[in-house]
């Protein structure tokens, strides 16, 4: 797996939308002490509220690479970055991208990566020959977070049950598959790069054989009801054979985002449709409880919601940033 170094500079370019910045803030929330600083160009409008460090001064004070916190419009990587890239590089950082671009298209990064002895990561990309799945049941347990739509809590989801499995004294593994959660644990795949033939069998390599207490717990991908991103979900779904799905929920919606034509299943639907699916690989699969982006609603709202849904699905419901996932911890240790 591709594994990346710390602590990390965020590199903020020049920035306007907070929005543009989510990777920068995931690492912030989610890996603070893996996070020295931040840097920008003179023309960014967003900050991390983080010490704000050039990249020499973080290499001196540490750092191993300096990440691309932003989602620039078109995934390019413009011009006016690469002299603070080139000086990152030059510095003794490896330079982080998580975008589909390339950083070897640029030759100016890759000079200066030979004189600093450094690394272009590409975060989206591994030269790994990926292997084909197998369906070859492991040991260890295995958890997968899974949604009704994408973008609407899956990483945060998994990260939080990590986290909470971890203060519990449980052995508890975060695996990454998308560029964001591979820099806030260091290492993983990210799925939607990998060629559809590939994808179970990645899923296998990120979830190996463990001890029988351990628990993997797999970040999520797009939703088996999206007509773009079903197969992605589908192959990761039967690759990491879980022994238990949270599925994630965002009530704001009814359908799927950007996708007005294609309704949400009901979230028992939902459930059942997974659980199918799920069998292939683990005809044990269960689903352990429903974790909801609440944002939407107000705190009154949200409580009754949670109360509603919890009796019709007899299910633990919660909100990972709203209460936390002790519900759910609870039912996966009966």
């Amino acid at each position: 797996m591709l594994k990346v170094r710390k602590p990390y500079l965020v590199f903020l370019g020049d920035v306007a939308l907070r929005s543009d910045a989510k990777t920068g803030f995931g690492l912030r929330d989610w890996c603070g002490n893996d996070v020295i600083g931040e840097w920008a160009l003179p023309e960014a409008q967003v900050s991390l509220e983080l010490p704000r460090m050039t990249p020499p001064q973080a290499a001196a004070a540490g750092a191993g690479s300096l990440v691309i916190g932003v989602a620039p419009p078109g995934g390019q990587l413009p011009e006016a970055w690469i002299p603070t890239l080139r000086l990152a590089l030059e510095s003794g950082l490896d330079v982080v991208s998580g975008m589909h671009t390339r950083l070897e298209q640029f030759p100016d990064l890759v000079q200066a990566a030979k004189r600093g002895g450094t690394r272009l990561v590409n975060v989206r990309h591994t030269e790994r020959a990926m292997p084909v799945g197998t369906g070859r049941r492991r040991s260890g347990k295995r958890l997968l977070t899974v949604g009704t739509d994408c973008a609407l809590g899956k990483k945060y989801t998994a990260l939080a049950i990590t986290r909470e499995l971890s203060a519990r004294g449980i052995a508890a593994t975060f695996r990454a598959t998308g560029q964001t959660g591979i820099l806030i644990s260091g290492e993983g795949i990210a799925v939607d790069a990998v060629v559809a033939d590939f994808v179970a069998g990645t899923a296998e390599l990120l979830s190996p054989d463990n001890a029988p207490d351990h628990w993997d717990v797999i970040e999520g991908q797009g939703a088996l009801f999206h007509p773009a991103y079903a197969g992605v979900t589908l192959g990761l779904l039967h690759g990491s054979q879980p022994d238990a799905i949270v599925l994630c929920h965002d009530p704001a919606r009814s359908t799927i985002e950007d996708h007005p034509h294609i309704s949400l299943p009901t979230l028992g639907e939902a459930i059942r449709r997974y659980l199918e699916a799920g069998r292939l690989t683990n005809p044990e699969v269960c689903c352990v409880g429903v974790a909801i982006n609440s944002s939407s609603l107000s705190d009154q709202d949200w409580g009754r919601y949670r109360e509603a849904l919890q009796a019709e699905l007899d299910l633990p419901v919660c909100d990972p940033l709203r209460g936390g996932v002790a519900t759910i911890i609870d039912l996966l240790q009966t």
